[in-house]
């Protein structure tokens, strides 16, 4: 079974500028990728997961820097980045537009571009997809319940969230680190991402993701000409720093092992809701 989708390359890179590490996730892929396309004409607006109190994701179009700093970030929770889509080219005018999501929303754009169907004038104004890997996702009740009930943390305390090492991180603003192991997160995750079997965002143009790289970094795959081109671009100019992906076991190999086990647990639960007749979203 392919566990990576088609690819160019992969790397382990960060991002250069130091503000931007101190805001983002790990290395900050996304964020640079963002300002390094508005900064020099390659994008006019981006799709931002930007956040709310209490850790509310919230779809927001980024025209500036400072806003995709601003909403820099994972978030660990549902938010709806596509229902912008038609804000982001109607109300803003973006010809150049950057997209990031989740594997599911990722598919849901190319299905999109190749079918533009209540999408008309759309499919040209996407200039970028960005992937991120997940295994799955929370709604945000489930997600306030996993930071508050089992963490004890008050949500509006928290001042970051992070998945790693099998737990549910909880950083407070105070200080104070708290955990979960993620098997006892499972009851609160989204259903659907129980039948969607891709990890790394495979049609994105470019995915990242921190496992398989170090602690402060991430791991890329580029997959098309276009990403490419603009990862080459953002490497020329200093916006990226990269170095190989380690390939043994505790770098491609974890990220392999764990593209893998998505893809046979959720084609187990598909063919399951296939026998008893529920429906399957693909």
């Amino acid at each position: 079974m392919d566990a990576f989708g088609k690819y160019k390359t992969v790397i382990s890179a960060r991002a250069a500028d130091k503000k931007i590490l101190k805001k983002s996730q790990d290395g900050g892929i996304v964020s640079a990728a963002y300002i390094y396309g508005l900064e020099n004409n390659l994008l006019d607006g981006v799709i931002v997961a930007d956040k709310e109190d209490e850790f509310k994701a919230v779809p927001k179009v980024a025209t500036t820097p400072e806003e995709v700093l601003n909403a820099a970030g994972t978030k660990y929770t549902v938010c709806s980045n596509l229902s912008v889509l038609k804000n982001a080219i109607r109300e803003y005018g973006c010809e150049k537009l950057g997209v990031v999501g989740t594997p599911c929303q990722v598919i849901a754009t190319r299905k999109a571009i190749k079918y533009p169907v209540g999408f008309r004038h759309m499919p040209d104004k996407i200039a970028l997809i960005v992937g991120i890997f997940c295994m799955e996702n929370f709604p945000y009740n489930g997600m306030k319940t996993i930071v508050e009930e089992h963490c004890g943390v008050k949500i509006e305390d928290v001042a970051k969230l992070d998945i790693g090492k099998g737990k549910f991180w909880v950083y407070t603003k105070w200080g104070e680190t708290k955990s979960i192991k993620l098997k006892e997160t499972h009851p609160y995750e989204q259903i659907a991402c129980h039948v969607c079997t891709d990890y790394t965002a495979e049609l994105a143009d470019i995915s990242t993701g921190s496992v398989g790289s170090p602690d402060g970094w991430s791991s890329v795959f580029v997959r098309t000409a276009k990403g490419e081109e603009f990862i080459n671009k953002m490497i020329d100019e200093g916006y990226l720093e990269t170095k190989p992906i380690d390939e043994g076991k505790f770098g491609l190999g974890i990220l392999e092992k764990l593209a893998l086990l998505k893809k046979d647990k959720n084609a187990k639960e598909i063919e399951h809701r296939k026998e008893i007749g529920l429906p399957v979203p693909y």
